[in-house]
């Protein structure tokens, strides 16, 4: 078995390494004059199970054309296998036509992913999980729910409870925590403007003197956070904390939960973490280095990678 790193985030490559007891296969990444990405795999790959991390997050497209090239490299380089681990799968969101005349671009990507070489996709928290039907290898699409409710436990256990979906597309998600905690669950029904504006209209159950769990996949204006975070305290919420899988914090995020009535936001290192993100006061990560080791070693073992989903 072999681990290459691309350069979304080596920290979390290096570490699913270190858990898996591997060195990462020496591989180099390069940039000509005009910008086209150059990769060189530095190891002998022939008939190896190989793993490629990397996340597709901003810069997405820089980050997906170097996924794809890695893939292309391994595949001429005659690997036996080679699977694609995307903690973060970029274009997610564009799951559907949106309009007349729109891309299904997480379609696109998938079919970019398999002709570049993958044999199978190892992923986290899809923002749809029918994007695993875009895809004609298999793809296994781990939780991060299981390592959320135990962090939960750890840290709020004296705290009356609810778990909260902001918005009705997150029920799912957010009944698989409050079933774990055995807690409530409330729902916040928003009605989005436009893109990255959002605004939150009415709290679907009694969240009076409650500190309420906030559950959503990715945290990106944040805008749909902070606005639910300030329904629930006007509802009567005593505290607001919450989890999220998938930390892309655009343009004024950071300064936006901090200035919001969340106590703690807690995302997982599927996104390598800015400066902004390090340094913030109510926002941590928590790793999902032992859980992606953990998938990729039975994977690698031909076991059973099911009981990673309870």
């Amino acid at each position: 078995m072999k681990i290459v790193a691309c350069n979304s985030n080596r920290p979390l490559a290096e570490a699913v390494a270190t858990a898996l007891n591997l060195p990462l296969t020496k591989a180099s990444v390069r940039r000509f004059a005009d910008m086209e990405i150059f990769v060189e795999i530095h190891e002998n790959v022939r008939g190896e199970d190989v793993f490629v991390v990397q996340s597709t997050s901003f810069p997405a497209n820089d980050n997906l054309m170097e996924l794809l090239i890695t893939l292309d490299a391994l595949r001429r380089g005659s690997a036996r296998r080679v699977t694609a681990v995307i903690p973060y799968f970029g274009y997610a969101r564009q799951d559907r036509k949106s309009g007349p005349r729109t891309p299904i671009s997480a379609k696109l990507v998938a079919n970019l992913i398999t002709e570049a070489g993958a044999d199978r996709v190892l992923t986290l928290d899809l923002h749809a999980g029918q994007i695993q039907g875009f895809f004609d290898i298999p793809v296994d699409n781990l939780f991060a729910a299981p390592m959320f409710a135990a962090d939960i436990k750890a840290r709020y256990a004296d705290r009356d409870l609810m778990v909260v979906s902001p918005d009705v597309g997150g029920v799912v998600r957010a009944r698989q925590i409050a079933t774990r905690l055995n807690c409530d669950l409330a729902i916040i029904d928003k009605r989005r403007e436009r893109a990255g504006i959002s605004e939150v209209m009415n709290v679907i159950g009694e969240v009076e003197g409650r500190h309420c769990i906030l559950v959503d996949d990715i945290v990106d204006s944040a805008g749909t956070l902070c606005n639910a975070a300030e329904a629930l305290m006007r509802n009567g919420a005593t505290a607001v904390s919450a989890y999220v899988t998938h930390g892309v914090f655009s343009g004024g995020a950071v300064a936006r939960v901090a200035a919001s009535p969340i106590e703690m936001m807690t995302t997982t290192d599927s996104i390598l973490a800015t400066e902004a993100v390090r340094v913030s006061h109510n926002i941590r990560q928590i790793t999902i280095a032992p859980l992606l080791a953990e998938a990729i070693r039975r994977i690698s073992e031909e076991s059973s990678v099911s009981s990673l989903f309870c």
